[in-house]
């Protein structure tokens, strides 16, 4: 017996992997600095974890709607509204058991076999496990790196549609890079989507995780309501990463389509965690700051060391918790070829276990510069510092 054809087109989140690779480092007696994967390291606050072992301990455990519980979804259709300036009702919100569901969801309900889905390449690598798996065309498109920053190449992108082009994935505030669009450039977005008559997947895990200036959600751009769908996550704000709590918020007719498929996957989401949820929504908001600070103080010890470091650069992203920094010249320094190469000497020869641009996406035709991925939210600030500075010693040795 075989396993079906499609199984072979699935991807998988390849930072999982690289955490294997430092575990087994681990095992083996060595300390490691884990800047692979994007968890957090920080507490749930106390108010949110409260609320759910109330919950549960007052019998919440059994099922609930499958779009979630009337509250939450009230309570964040209020929410995104308020902070994206659109209008979001109770039926534009189906809640899910994290962020990470809407999108094979989304695309289900969306997407032809043959049709082709444009998306973010280096970028989170479940969009592009999920076109391939629903016999979807994946497109990619990508970035420029700049003197402060990276930008879109919006008119690549815009050359790539064709008349079989449905999907457009926006991932502002972005991951891996840390990314956010200018508002010239999410302004050109939403009038392509617009005028090719596309549908949007607005990835919006990271739309609160910000150190400066404000966030901006495609959604409230002319035409963008009726064909966005946002995905969001309680997993980045409020250090929910286990959790397993997020929404889409979109069009109803779509959200209706997201629901019924949750029917068909696991019927609803944890019924209890919802409770977390709405509490996190509505109750004291100082424990989410608290996170940022943490975050913020982690952002600027390592892109300062980082920028240290000879044939290392690394900007400093006001949003998420990543890193980018571009090693070409450090690799060309060290004679390593590759960045596999690169990623498994420096695991053994200074502990550090970080992700590459080979972890997000396909590498593209032509590209000549190499990049690290390095998250901060799963380690503590001593070891941020102890970490990159053998890391540091190791490249200029």
């Amino acid at each position: 017996m075989q396993n079906a054809v499609k199984m072979k087109r699935l991807g998988t989140e390849t930072a999982f992997a690289v955490g294997a690779q430092a575990a087994a480092w681990q095992a083996q007696g060595n300390k490691v600095y884990p800047f692979h994967l994007g968890d957090m390291n920080i507490l749930t606050p106390e108010n949110i974890r409260l609320a759910t072992i109330e919950a549960m301990n007052a019998g919440k455990t059994g099922y609930c709607p499958n779009a979630g519980l009337f509250e939450l979804r009230e309570l964040l259709a209020e929410d995104c509204s308020r902070r994206r300036g659109v209008d979001y009702q109770v039926e534009n919100v189906a809640i899910q058991p994290g962020g990470k569901p809407v999108i094979g969801k989304f695309l289900n309900n969306v997407l032809n076999p043959g049709e082709e889905v444009l998306y973010p390449n280096p970028g989170y690598p479940i969009y592009e496990s999920m076109i391939d798996f629903l016999g979807g065309i994946a497109k990619p498109y990508t970035f420029t790196e700049t003197g402060n920053g990276f930008r879109l190449e919006l008119e690549k992108l815009e050359a790539q549609i064709t008349d079989q082009t449905t999907v457009l994935i926006y991932n502002n505030y972005q991951n891996p890079m840390g990314v956010e669009s200018s508002p010239e450039e999410m302004k050109y977005l939403a009038e392509l989507a617009v005028k090719h008559d596309l549908w949007v997947l607005s990835d919006e895990a990271y739309y609160e995780i910000r150190y400066s200036g404000e966030s901006e959600s495609i959604a409230k751009y002319p035409g963008m309501y009726e064909r966005t769908v946002i995905l969001y996550t309680f997993s980045k704000k409020y250090a929910m990463t286990g959790w397993r709590l997020g929404a889409a918020l979109g069009p109803a007719g779509i959200i209706d389509g997201i629901a019924q498929i949750n029917t068909n996957d696991e019927s609803c989401t944890n019924h209890f965690v919802q409770y977390g949820g709405i509490e996190a929504l509505r109750g004291d908001q100082s424990g989410a700051e608290k996170i940022l600070k943490i975050l913020r103080q982690r952002r600027d010890v390592a892109v300062e060391i980082l920028n240290q470091i000879k044939g290392v650069v690394c900007h400093k992203p006001e949003t998420t918790f990543y890193l980018f920094p571009n090693v070409t010249a450090a690799m060309e320094r060290k004679g390593f070829k590759t960045l596999e190469e690169f990623q498994q000497a420096a695991l053994e020869e200074t502990c550090v276990s970080f992700c590459t641009r080979s972890h997000f996406g396909r590498p593209l035709p032509g590209e000549t510069e190499n990049y690290l991925r390095l998250a901060y939210s799963g380690i503590e600030q001593e070891d941020i510092i102890e970490g990159l500075t053998r890391l540091k010693e190791w490249i200029e040795k």
